[in-house]
């Protein structure tokens, strides 16, 4: 499967209707893997809400996430490019669900309690590439804030 992702994130492969779900799991967990190393400072804090959120939205068992993270993380160091991520949560996912994406993804920036300054142009960057408006990109923001104020479990 990591193989076959890999082909298909890299252009070498066009990948099946079957596949859809592994590739935009994929990609989601490659972005949140970014945002939670731009600040060079990749901690238990961020992988454990990466995992939590992974698990929430795919509703993947524990093994599964760990195999994700894993296999994304190892994408992620391999490359600087997030574009084939982008592009795939683009082609897969409705507004609604690109806007809950962002979401996730300021909850990871924020996990160590601090937002780096390359953590917001990183999620200023993508939402712009996942078609995310400013407004709607504000909106999750604080929506993430104020899960993590609350010390929401949720995903």
């Amino acid at each position: 499967m990591i193989d076959r992702l890999l082909a298909f994130l890299s252009g070498l492969e066009t990948p099946h209707p079957s596949e859809r779900t592994d590739d935009t799991q994929f990609a989601v967990a490659a972005l949140l893997i970014e945002a939670g190393r731009m600040d060079n400072n990749f901690d238990a804090a961020e992988r454990a809400t990466i995992e939590r959120l992974l698990a929430g939205k795919f509703n993947l068992a524990p093994q599964a996430v760990r195999s994700l993270v894993e296999a994304a993380e190892q994408r992620v160091r391999q490359s600087a490019q997030y574009y084939p991520f982008t592009r795939e949560i683009c082609s897969r996912l409705s507004r609604e669900e690109r806007v809950e994406i962002l979401e996730m993804l300021w909850k990871v920036a924020y996990a160590d309690g601090v937002l780096d300054p390359y953590e917001d142009t990183l999620l200023r960057q993508i939402a712009g590439l996942i078609h995310v408006p400013d407004r709607d990109r504000g909106l999750a923001r604080q929506r993430a804030l104020e899960s993590l104020q609350m010390g929401d479990s949720r995903s």
